[in-house]
């Protein structure tokens, strides 16, 4: 008789043992060699100038980019029908409760899509960070913005020093370091 695997015998239950530990002793590989990220941050390009734009919240009321000068900003782009977005968006409120308001703001650009159905998940998830709405894709087509979360830290100079692209866990010690290292 042929020694292998047959459809047509059940499996010895050692061999099953011993490919679901080969599958955890991989997997162990992967995830704890750091091989799996969540999100990707690199440096904006240096020669970009300087934010010198001018947002329009939700209820109409401006935020110029005079008005931040001299403050850390975070911009993150995200859509309610982005998963990583709905997971990422209640740690950024924690992020932002946590951060003195003299110092850092943070904004929120809901992109494509109608600023009532932004409204309405931030509400209902007690969110209550600054929404920029974005109904056309503007802001995100200004920034380059392509994948969905989407964060850009700026400098308090107005130059954006980082870009985000995936989700972060806000409540975590890395993005406090990453706003802490913003000159």
């Amino acid at each position: 008789m042929r020694q292998g695997f047959h459809l047509d015998r059940p499996a010895r239950p050692w061999v099953l043992l011993r490919v679901l530990l080969n599958l955890v002793w991989l997997g162990g590989l992967v995830c704890g060699s750091g091989a799996y990220a969540q999100f990707e941050k690199t440096p904006w390009p240096a020669a970009a100038p300087s934010l010198s734009e001018t947002f329009k919240d939700h209820t109409g009321q401006s935020i110029s980019s005079e008005s931040l000068k001299g403050k850390k900003l975070v911009i993150n782009f995200w859509a309610t029908w982005c998963a990583p977005c709905k997971e990422e968006l209640p740690t950024l409120q924690i992020f932002s409760d946590l951060q003195d308001p003299t110092h850092t703001r943070v904004l929120t650009i809901n992109v494509k899509e109608p600023a009532s159905r932004a409204l309405r998940f931030m509400q209902n998830n007690q969110i209550t960070l600054p929404l920029v709405p974005d109904p056309q894709g503007e802001w995100a087509k200004k920034f380059d913005v392509k994948v969905f979360p989407t964060t850009l830290l700026v400098a308090p100079s107005g130059q954006i020093r980082w870009r985000i692209v995936g989700e972060v866990d806000w409540s975590s010690k890395s993005p406090q370091m990453w706003l802490d290292s913003l000159r």
